[in-house]
């Protein structure tokens, strides 16, 4: 009789069976037409609002900075080498790649044969939307370090300008946060900090969680909060279709908000929650600092998000380095003969950091800014960050 391993029974995936149960054939046709449903997903947004390089042949990138520069009168019949101040100041800022992230799934090939539902291409579909989930949280954390940080350029007399905190109302609830009057408020607020920072008004935008997106739709119509040019249902598409101050606007579950992905019930929030939430929605954020394995970046703990509650930046607020891209690998050949199915891999490695402090605006609620439990990363921050 052969040998058989039992090493990969604890963390089959056996698409047949309900809820994990031991029927492994649950799920399975019965006789008639069923699909599998199809849960809400989130595709990744942070992706093309930032600043995306390919590494090669290297474990991180550099980014330039440069800062300002001056102008001076120029005395006849002197030689021109430069501004006699030196300027513009350079600094760099570095970005390493994390390790490799992956999310896999083992698909049973008698599993495959039986099902009425076209498998691989489902299990690769969920691989790909938990990569892309990843991949925009940290880079929403990475933008929201960089709204309290210090520009990279600190030259004496050329000191460039650094990120912003910007408060949603004035109380001490958390349910400011959701406050249309308050939120338009803080994008106005937010727009003229960056313009007083001489941040680009081109490739602004702001991420917000789904119920304050919505209660800003209720305001669509006044105080120029939409484009002349968008009409109609497209106002319901949460697109970036709104804007307020030249800021276009987009919903996410994945920002940081009040230490949770995207969305906190109860307390002082004021919102219930719709019940049946599963497991994967207001999740805590955890700790995704330095010194947790497979992180090469320092991304925060929990606890550094206690108020926040959403993000306004330009391009230049974030650069991500991508050593590999989002890929899919299936197993082939003798590995499905011995396991008698093929695991379907889904992988990339990047890094995120931020660029331009100036560029990164946090919005928070029911605290005044750098206030305990928001306080900045760096040197305040947890020696082990």
């Amino acid at each position: 009789m052969a040998h058989q391993s039992s090493d990969l029974t604890t963390s089959l995936t056996r698409p047949g069976s309900l809820n994990s149960g031991t029927d492994s054939r649950a799920l399975l046709l019965k006789l008639f037409a069923g699909e599998m449903f199809k849960g809400f997903q989130h595709e990744t947004i942070a992706r093309d609002m930032v600043m995306k390089r390919t590494l090669k042949n290297g474990k991180s990138l550099q980014f330039i900075y440069t800062g300002r520069t001056t102008a001076e009168f120029h005395t006849p019949g002197n030689s021109i080498l430069g501004n006699s101040d030196g300027a513009p100041p350079v600094a760099e800022k570095t970005v390493t790649c994390d390790d490799l992230l992956i999310s896999s799934a083992f698909v049973y090939e008698l599993d495959e044969t039986l099902a009425h539902y076209e498998l691989r291409g489902e299990i690769s579909k969920k691989i790909g939307y938990a990569l892309a989930e990843k991949y925009d949280r940290l880079v929403f954390r990475a933008i929201t370090k960089g709204a309290r940080q210090a520009s990279p350029v600190s030259k004496t007399n050329f000191k460039e300008p650094g990120g912003s905190q910007v408060r949603v109302g004035s109380t001490t609830n958390d349910s400011d946060a959701y406050s249309s009057t308050a939120l338009v408020n803080a994008f106005y607020d937010a727009a003229a900090a960056m313009d007083e920072k001489g941040v680009s008004s081109s490739g602004r935008c702001g991420v917000l969680n789904p119920r304050q997106y919505y209660a800003l739709i209720q305001e669509a119509g006044s105080n120029g909060l939409i484009n002349r040019d968008v009409q109609g249902t497209a106002l319901q598409s949460g697109n970036g279709v709104i804007e307020i101050a030249g800021i276009k606007i987009y919903k996410s579950m994945n920002i940081p908000f009040l230490a949770k992905h995207g969305v906190a019930y109860g307390g002082t929030t004021g919102k219930t929650s719709p019940s049946n939430l599963g497991d994967h929605v207001g999740t805590a954020m955890g700790d995704a600092r330095k010194s947790v394995t497979g992180l090469n970046n320092n991304y925060g703990n929990s606890t550094d998000f206690a108020k926040s509650c959403g993000l306004i930046f330009q391009k230049e607020a974030a650069g991500v380095v991508e050593a590999i891209g989002p890929q899919v690998q299936v197993t082939s050949g003798d590995v499905s003969v011995v396991y008698q199915g093929d695991v379907i891999l889904g992988r990339m490695a990047m890094g995120a950091d931020f660029l331009n402090p100036a560029a990164c605006v946090e919005l928070i609620a029911g605290a005044a800014t750098g206030s305990t439990g928001n306080a900045a990363f760096g040197t305040s921050y947890p020696a082990n960050a």
